[in-house]
């Protein structure tokens, strides 16, 4: 059985400076295969994402083209650009609650992944984008408002801001660019993304 599977967010999501097919989602895809107790795997229907989204373009954008793609699986990547772009934390909270709340009417809680930002402040571009101590503490905070809300809902959140943080030392999960994660760096995040959702698959009903 193959779940249609769609996935919103920003650049980190869509992948810049990587194919297609490195993109972590795409990854998630080619790793999941089904299991001997028929555990579904996903087929990549659509990736939503694009460079500088902020939490109301997936609210404006993305959530309205779910109706006509029809997921059994979304995942959500959202926030950098909110932090880049000085959204206020109030209005990041609110965005994000009618996001997860708009999902969770479309889908059940174990057909949903919210995966949290990671920390471009330690590449050779990141301070291109802002003070990186300032900045990297607003992403630890928006990554905890996102975890906060997506956890109050059942949604499985899956955090990769330590590999992310690695860049610091191996500039290897850094991509060509100087800001976005390699291939190598999709790699590690699907090393942790991949068992939890093998897991809901596992655990779900159908």
């Amino acid at each position: 059985m193959s779940l249609r599977y769609v996935a919103l967010g920003d650049s980190y999501t869509i992948g810049i400076s990587v194919t297609r097919n490195e993109a972590w989602p795409s990854r998630l895809v080619a790793t999941l295969e089904p299991g001997a107790d028929g555990r579904a795997r996903l087929e990549l229907v659509a990736n939503l994402a694009s460079n500088g989204r902020t939490s109301a373009d997936v609210l404006d954008d993305q959530l309205p083209r779910l109706e006509s793609l029809r997921p059994e699986f979304v995942s959500l990547l959202i926030g950098v650009n909110d932090v880049v772009q000085g959204v206020r934390t109030e209005v990041y909270r609110a965005n994000v609650t009618r996001i997860l709340d708009d999902l969770t009417n479309r889908l059940r809680q174990d057909r949903l992944l919210v995966v949290t930002t990671p920390d471009y402040t330690v590449t050779p571009a990141g301070a291109d984008f802002g003070d990186p101590d300032r900045q990297r503490a607003r992403i630890v905070e928006l990554n905890a408002i996102l975890a906060e809300l997506a956890t109050a809902r059942g949604i499985a959140v899956v955090d990769i801001f330590d590999l992310s943080s690695a860049a610091e030392r191996d500039r290897s999960l850094v991509a060509r660019d100087g800001l976005h994660p390699s291939a190598h760096q999709y790699d590690l995040w699907i090393e942790r993304i991949g068992p939890v959702v093998g897991r809901l698959f596992s655990t779900g009903t159908g």
